[in-house]
């Protein structure tokens, strides 16, 4: 005869909640500086008396096309934030990759941040607290957009995985109902473990 094995809770997969970047707005600036020296090359450019000039003028166009223009545009595409039922992962970097995992788990508090701007285009910032009183450090998610939606979710990601650790420490199986302790006459209280 086998003994009967304690029910053990599901173990639940990592699954990718949100995939976002910075909001849109912020290639505003380059693109413009980009249309800005394209046509002051194409004026300049061929215009000028001597060859080492116009050379010049189509080298520094380059230069700060590269440096004003796609050097922006470049660092908002490699900035991107995951965020799945059990963790934050931020990743950045062109040439040198950087990565940085917040576990829910450790998340204490989220606090939201916007300025006028901001709201003007429904982004904002979003603080990730860690440990008691912010002693664990603090993540920032900078200008999110979707502000509402996304500090929504995190909060209720926050929530999920508190409960579902307090779950598994209790023994109970998630999503299962409190015990009850019957005190006659119908009355009944749920009591957490």
């Amino acid at each position: 005869m086998s003994t009967p094995r304690p029910t053990e809770p599901p173990i639940q997969a990592e699954s990718v909640v949100l995939r976002l970047r910075r909001h849109g707005r912020a290639l505003t600036l380059p693109v413009l500086i980009l249309a800005a020296l394209a046509v002051a090359a194409g004026f300049w450019v061929g215009a000028l008396p001597e060859a080492w000039m116009n050379l010049a003028a189509a080298g520094g166009a380059a230069a700060l096309a590269l440096l004003l223009g796609v050097g922006p545009v470049l660092s908002w595409l490699t900035r991107r934030t995951i965020i799945t039922n059990r963790r934050v992962i931020a990743r950045s970097g062109v040439f040198v990759q950087h990565r940085s995992e917040v576990p829910l788990s450790r998340v204490r508090e989220v606090r939201s941040r916007r300025t006028l701007v901001q709201r003007m285009f429904g982004s904002g910032d979003i603080e990730l607290v860690g440990g008691a009183g912010g002693v664990g450090g603090s993540t920032v998610l900078r200008d999110v957009p979707g502000f509402d939606a996304v500090a929504d979710a995190l909060q209720e990601l926050v929530e999920q995985d508190f409960t579902r650790a307090q779950a598994n420490a209790s023994g109970r199986v998630p999503g299962s109902p409190a015990p009850q302790v019957s005190f006659g006459q119908g009355d009944t209280v749920s009591i957490p473990r």
